[in-house]
């Protein structure tokens, strides 16, 4: 089976063991191929209670560059005041380490108004604007004032109002966007999921409108990029340090780096993987 094509049938199995309504992107995928309709047997889906298999608190506990490969494959999930659903793989992420990174809106320590919630506890959500318009979601992990920019996404369900969404943000007529123009990017995320300043310090343990979820198919280190951050201009060495991680061959990813990927195929796999 193809492995979007099992990706869903997995995450159909999850909702309907989570006893949310199906929605309209999976609501035809509540069987198997072979006409089995029964949930998959796995940790991640053999539980009856709602939410239950949430990411809790202690997978956000972790090192600022390690939780932003960590998120790499798991699932955010956002409810809609109308009660749909939206889901989408991460698939890419940005890490900003505060402190001595001068990229980040926490360089130094200093703490204001608008970053205070990179220096909550990890698995808050950190939401700011830029140019005036445009939303953009980080995480809080581990560290003084460190928390990880969400940048790309694999949308998985509810496609319909992700474009609804982006349709009301764009300006003027505009031509249907494609599947992987959705989410392809930290502002079109923010956008398709309804993400806005009203999310910012909200708690991803904790929220019933956003939440995040285990991923069914996690990568391996030979499936993740490490490279440059995007826009992040003239920081010295900070610009070119690899804090931005992406899935390798993911169509969904914002900006791919073609010369990293071909010196890692020059490389070929890690012994150890």
């Amino acid at each position: 089976m193809p492995r979007k094509r099992k990706l869903l049938a997995e995450l159909s199995a999850l909702q309907r063991s989570s006893s949310i309504p199906p929605s309209d992107a999976l609501e035809n995928l509540n069987t198997t191929p072979d006409g089995d309709s029964s949930p998959k047997s796995s940790k991640y889906f053999a539980t009856e209670k709602k939410k239950s298999f949430q990411l809790e608190a202690d997978f956000f506990s972790q090192p600022c560059i390690s939780l932003a490969k960590s998120f790499l494959g798991q699932i955010l999930v956002r409810r809609l005041p109308d009660g749909r659903e939206l889901w989408g793989r991460i698939v890419e992420t940005e890490a900003y380490l505060g402190g001595e990174d001068e990229a980040s809106h926490s360089k130094g320590g200093k703490q204001t108004q608008r970053n205070a919630a990179m220096f909550m506890k990890p698995g808050t959500l950190y939401v700011y604007q830029i140019y005036g318009i445009y939303f953009c979601v980080n995480v809080s992990s581990q560290g003084e004032g460190a928390a990880v920019l969400l940048r790309s996404l694999e949308p998985l369900q509810g496609l319909d109002a992700m474009r609804e969404l982006r349709s009301a943000a764009r300006k003027g007529p505009a031509k249907p966007l494609k599947d992987w123009q959705l989410c392809n990017g930290p502002s079109k995320l923010c956008q398709a999921f309804g993400i806005d300043k009203a999310f910012d310090q909200r708690d991803l343990t904790q929220d019933a409108a956003i939440w995040m979820i285990p991923g069914h198919e996690l990568p391996g280190e030979q499936d993740v990029v490490a490279t440059t951050r995007i826009g992040v201009g003239n920081r010295g060495e900070w610009s070119h340090k690899p804090l931005r991680f992406y899935l390798r061959g993911n169509k969904f990813v914002s900006v791919v780096d073609k010369k990293i990927e071909r010196e890692m195929a020059v490389r070929g796999p890690s012994p150890c993987s």
